[in-house]
């Protein structure tokens, strides 16, 4: 096969009835004797945004101080700080961006000014740097979203041109607060300025979109032992018999790792079935713990990029005024009335474990990047992560010094260790713009984008 350069096409599946799998990356999609960026296996550039709503605790003025978030130092070889301290193991990959405000989800005339304004207009802000029109009816505008942008040029190559994805309710009708529509708040994914995308927290429903997509919406397919991977016994041995040993060995564990999540998903929906959720409109699938619903949905995402099923993904991790306790963090006020500290030092420091904990997962799932071949590397080298808030100082309701880092490489255009202090105020949205631009995008703005920033 080597010899002759036949080889398998990147867009290989594995089809049995009602099943599409896709093959993560294997040596024998290169023809020997050619350069891999010739190839259609060369690396191609993943983005996934991820917002953890309701600011940072070293956004506050004591956090800044105590560099809850942002290193004392600029440039290379920095000290982590608390909040980001997961992510050290991942020094090189890691960039972290400091001083950036996102003005357009502020009030910018008094009508606008209102106490639950700011939770209505934040999500919406995050990653369109547009500012949203208030109004509890249809006329909704904002947007577009960077991952949309990013998807009009990537995602006719992939069987999903991007994924939405979020852990709590995704309900976008009816209006959140001071005449807003909830639209603005459940989803960070604008096709359009009037095109928001809803976001989908069901595990089930995301996996059956990926492998099953002529599932019913939702619905467990077979019994609830019963695998996907029960369609593609032949399917699976011929392709085996075409590989090699270390080929074999990656698509065997790609199998497993897939069963693994299938049975996971398979327990939490037979344990919702034997105790129906409180909430009658409640996912069978979704866990009650979030610890348990976040590392599934990181999960599923890393399956989607390793078979280059989508290359573009959004993840929205909470909603503003939720009071979900995270007994893991070892913190136990809930999360909106501990990110309402009223300046006290002790709940500041506390937040920011709370902090630290969400960052720690987005770590987990940015490790499993890393751990992932792909072509020349691996998954995180050739992917550009970006975690964030479009809020800063959250008892305060504040859009300024927002917590950011981006991870990845993006098939280098960004080396990684670095700690990033743009000029006071500078725009979130020169960020994006500049994302975009690494993204081999090129947008003239962003919002009210004013240039690059220097990453």
């Amino acid at each position: 096969m080597f010899i002759t350069r036949n080889h398998l096409s990147r867009r290989t599946v594995l089809q049995g009835l009602g099943v599409t799998l896709g093959l993560p990356f294997l040596d024998a999609m290169v023809p020997a004797q050619t350069p891999l960026r010739l190839t259609a296996a060369a690396p191609k550039s993943r983005f996934i945004a991820i917002e953890m709503v309701h600011g940072a605790a070293g956004s506050t003025a004591i956090g800044r101080s105590m560099n809850y978030w942002s290193p004392a130092q600029e440039g290379r070889d920095f000290a982590f700080t608390k909040s980001l301290q997961p992510l050290e193991p991942l020094r090189e990959y890691i960039t972290v961006v400091s001083n950036t405000e996102l003005h357009n989800a502020m009030s910018l005339v008094p009508d606008e000014d209102g106490p639950m304004a700011d939770h209505a207009r934040s999500s919406a802000v995050f990653l369109t740097a547009a500012h949203p029109r208030r109004t509890a009816g249809g006329d909704i505008h904002a947007g577009p979203s960077i991952d949309q942008i990013y998807a009009k040029v990537v995602g006719r190559d992939t069987r999903l041109p991007s994924m939405q994805l979020c852990i709590e309710d995704n309900a976008i009708a009816g209006e959140c607060g001071y005449g807003y529509s909830c639209t603005y708040t459940h989803t960070i994914s604008w096709a359009s300025p009037t095109t928001p995308l809803p976001m989908e927290r069901s595990p089930r429903r995301v996996f059956n979109s990926m492998f099953v997509p002529d599932a019913p919406n939702g619905q467990r397919t077979g019994s609830n032992t019963a695998s996907l991977l029960d369609s593609l016994p032949d399917a699976i041995r011929s392709m085996k018999r075409r590989l090699g040993v270390r080929d074999r060995t990656t698509l065997s564990d790609y199998l497993d790792h897939i069963r693994a999540i299938e049975k996971r998903i398979q327990e939490v929906e037979r344990r919702n079935a034997i105790t129906p959720k409180t909430q009658t409109n409640e996912p069978l699938s979704v866990p009650d713990s979030f610890n348990d619903h976040v590392d599934l949905m990181f999960d599923l995402q890393l399956l989607a990029l390793t078979c280059d099923l989508t290359r573009v993904i959004t993840f929205k991790m909470g909603v503003d005024r939720s009071q979900r306790i995270f007994p893991e963090s070892g913190v136990t006020t809930p999360f909106h009335t501990l990110s309402h500290h009223r300046e006290s030092p002790e709940r500041i420091e506390e937040f920011a474990r709370l902090n630290q904990y969400h960052v720690g997962k987005a770590t987990q799932f940015i490790d499993n990047l890393r751990r992932t071949k792909d072509g020349d590397g691996n998954l995180l080298d050739h992917s550009l992560v970006l975690y964030g808030s479009p809020m800063g100082d959250s008892h305060v309701h504040e859009h300024r010094f927002l917590p950011l880092f981006l991870a990845g490489k993006a098939n280098g255009a960004l080396q990684g260790n670095r700690h990033v202090v743009c000029p006071a105020d500078t725009p979130m949205a020169n960020v994006l713009l500049t994302v975009m631009r690494k993204l081999g995008v090129d947008t003239h703005q962003i919002g009210d984008s004013t240039g690059e920033i220097a990453l």
